[in-house]
Formats: structure tokens, C-alpha cells, sequence
């Protein structure tokens, strides 16, 4: 060897050389034709209403989705550790099945009372794995490797309590790493789940999930939002432009007419895009004095605050944040440190409309800190940074000073 040239290649002529020319010739392979690339709807064209979970609206969609895209849902791979019925997987897992390498018996397909059905069979597409949130994601990456591999792509989506993310972390974020393009969904999620104390409430991962290279994340608040941002998550896999999601979830009942879905199909996909690309206006006053800024599962509290202050005499407006990732990425483009577009933010934050803003969420409260930055406006950051307690929903929510007097007191103090 030269030391001069510690990386050069070796003579061709040598037996090294020719070694290293017929190895290179036997490993090489072609390069893995474009995957072919199913429909996905954007919009199923139902509207949600009386009162819906985000976490439901999850199942219902991937039941849809077996309709309205049987070619696509054929490509969907479901994985969980041992919570498949606990987070709505339940009529998923009953209408595709459980994966299985050979048929096996379903010793308790004769029990009537049973409403899941665990039928395993080699066309399976749902994957249980006992509590092992690190071997889940291992094999999320993997399966969201094969559009790459072997020019046949799937659409692998895992779920899980939100809280254990964290205990998947790293290998989730290697699998990305690695090419792998997946769905991550974690539900039940935030104090939100008051009766199940501090060990199953999330509080880091909406930062998580806005800090992950390779990976949207979304928080919807509504059920119409979880629908239109998991299609849009399943059609950016499988692709050499692709890119993985991680959707957090909640069990929280809200009233879906709260949404105000518009009728018109033009308005309805204006509000989707929206959605799809980081939030949208969901409450605009004449002369708003503030603005509240809510995502998820506080979109009731930060409603019920607007209409509080507007008895008071103080008009506030109303913004429900579906990514905060997207926003922070549309900021640096805007400022020239990105690629992306930046229009949603002057739908969201018009300079014309600028005040003082609150945010709050059921997660740290300096994930959406820096959206007062947009138009340099003063604001307070409500938000979880305690851990969790056991307790009514109410309970919690003041505990963490997220309810709805803690959001009306922080307008109050913002625009005297």
C-alpha cells in the first residue's frame, strides 16, 4: 500500500485488482425499476358529526380506505404492540386479517360475545408483536424499505401509546435514516388521558415529532383532519421523493360540528389543503384583539375561551395548528433557509390581522412557541411541563393551566 494514496485503487492488473473488478461484477445489481404507485384518495367526501375521537377517526379511515382504494389498502401493513383493539384497530384487524406464515385456528370464533376477531392466515395485514415498541419500529422500517428494495411498495403504519415513542426512538428515527418510509401513530396521547395517570400521558413528543428529519408530523383536532392528513401521509409512501409520519392521536370525544366543515366543495378543499399543510383559520372576528392558536385535543378549550372573550367585549381570533413542522419549515423558507412554500402561513397569520397570540397545547408548550415570530407579536405559550396526574379531564386541564379560564386569563393579560 501507498501511504501517499491510502485510498487509491489497487492496480487492475494485480490479482487484487481483478478480485476486487469480479466481486464488484457479482454484486452489482440493476437498479429497482419506479414502484408502481396506487391511487390514494385525498378526500373520502364524508363529514363528520356528532361526536368523534381523532383515535376512531383512524380505524374508520383504513376501513374506508378498503373501499374507496382496495388496490392501495391492499399495500397497507398494520403493526402494533398488544394494544391493536385498545387503539380502534378492531374492524381493520377483523376485515384484512393477521398475518400469519401458515393458517391457524381462531380457538374463540365461536364465542359470540367476541366483536374482534383474531384470524391469522399468510394474507394477513395487520402485525402483533407483544410490548416490544423497538422491535415494532425495526420492522416498520424495514417494511417501508421495499419500494426501494424490490420495486413493491408498502404502506406500513404502526401504533402505539403515545408515550412509548419515546422508547422507540431510536430505532424509529434509524429506519428513516435508512430510506425507510412509514406511518407512526401514537394514541392515546397527552394529559388528555387523565384517568390513566402520568405513565401513559405524553408530554415531549409533539417536539419529537417536529424535530424528526424525514418525518411530518400531525396533530389533528378534528376527525375530517385525521382523514384528509393520514391520506396524505399514505401518498407520500413508497417513493424516491417519499417521506415518513407520525400522527398523534387522542381519545378525547369532541363535537365534530365545531370543525365547521365547509359545504362548498371549492371552500372544502381549500380547508383541506390547509389542513394538509399545516393548519387552518378556524374562527375569524371583526377587529380581533387576540388570537388563539390551538392544536389537537385543545381545540374545545380554545374555542370556549374565544367565546368568552368575546362576551368581554375582546374579539379574538381562532387558529387550529394541524403541523407544527410544517409551519417552522414554511417560516425558513420564507426567511430563505428552505425550499418549501410559505403561503399557508399568510392564511393562517395574515400581517393585516396580526395581535397578540396564546397558544396552547396537550403537549411542552415551546412547541409552538416560535409562531409569534411570524409577525413579531408578544404572546404566552400554555402547555404541559409537569408530569401527569390522575384526575377528571378538568382537573388535569387546570392542574397544567390548559383549561379554559387559563387561556381566557392569558388573553386578558395580553391585551391590557
Amino acid at each position: 500500500m501507498d501511504p501517499a494514496s491510502q485510498w487509491g485503487r489497487f492496480d487492475a492488473d494485480s490479482a487484487a485488482g481483478q478480485l476486487c473488478e469480479t466481486t464488484a461484477a457479482r454484486l452489482r445489481r440493476d437498479p429497482v425499476p419506479a414502484p408502481p404507485t396506487p391511487a390514494i384518495p385525498t378526500d373520502i367526501g364524508r363529514t363528520p358529526k356528532g361526536t368523534a375521537t381523532t383515535q376512531a377517526a383512524l380505524g374508520r379511515v383504513l376501513l374506508d380506505l378498503t373501499r374507496e382504494a382496495p388496490e392501495a389498502a391492499k399495500r397497507v401493513v398494520t403493526v402494533s404492540p398488544d394494544v391493536s383493539s385498545t387503539t380502534n384497530l378492531a374492524g381493520w384487524v377483523n376485515k384484512v386479517g393477521v398475518w400469519s406464515a401458515a393458517e391457524r385456528r381462531n380457538w374463540f370464533d365461536d364465542d359470540r360475545e367476541t366483536i374482534m376477531h383474531w384470524n391469522e392466515r399468510p394474507t394477513g395485514q395487520h402485525m402483533e408483536l407483544g410490548i416490544a415498541e423497538t422491535n415494532l419500529v425495526g420492522l416498520m422500517g424495514e417494511l417501508g424499505a421495499t419500494w426501494s428494495r424490490w420495486g413493491q411498495p408498502l404502506f406500513p403504519i404502526g401504533v402505539m401509546y403515545d408515550p412509548f415513542v419515546e422508547r422507540a426512538l431510536e430505532p424509529w428515527s434509524y429506519g428513516i435514516y435508512a430510506g425507510g418510509q412509514s406511518i407512526l401513530v401514537g394514541t392515546p396521547s397527552g394529559v388528555t388521558l387523565a384517568a390513566e395517570g402520568g405513565a401513559h400521558q405524553s408530554i415531549k413528543t409533539p417536539s419529537i415529532g417536529l424535530e424528526q428529519p424525514g418525518c411530518i408530523s400531525y396533530e389533528p383536532a378534528f376527525a375530517i383532519d385525521t382523514e384528509w392528513t393520514l391520506l396524505a401521509s399514505i401518498g407520500r409512501l413508497g417513493r424516491p421523493d417519499g417521506t415518513s409520519a407520525y400522527l398523534r392521536l387522542s381519545t378525547r370525544p369532541v363535537d365534530q360540528t365545531l370543525a365547521a366543515v365547509p359545504t362548498d366543495p371549492a371552500a372544502r378543499e381549500r380547508r383541506r389543503r390547509q389542513v394538509v399543510a399545516g393548519g387552518y383559520p378556524l374562527v375569524r372576528r371583526d377587529d380581533a384583539q387576540v388570537t388563539i392558536v390551538a392544536m389537537g385535543a385543545m381545540m374545545t378549550e380554545a374555542l370556549a375561551a374565544a367565546d368568552r372573550l368575546a362576551e368581554q367585549g375582546i374579539p379574538a381570533d381562532v387558529v387550529c395548528v394541524t403541523s407544527p413542522g410544517l409551519l417552522f419549515e414554511a417560516i425558513q423558507a420564507r426567511r430563505g433557509h428552505g425550499s418549501g412554500d410559505s403561503w399557508i402561513l399568510d392564511q393562517l397569520f395574515p400581517a393585516d390581522r396580526a395581535t397578540p397570540i396564546v397558544t396552547v397545547l396537550d403537549g411542552h408548550p415551546h412547541t409552538l412557541a416560535f409562531l409569534a415570530g411570524i409577525n413579531q407579536v408578544r404572546s404566552t405559550c400554555l402547555g404541559v411541563s409537569k408530569f401527569g396526574q390522575v384526575g377528571s379531564l378538568d382537573e388535569v386541564y387546570r392542574y397544567h393551566g390548559i383549561d379554559t379560564d387559563s387561556i381566557v386569563r392569558a388573553a386578558l393579560d395580553l391585551v391590557d
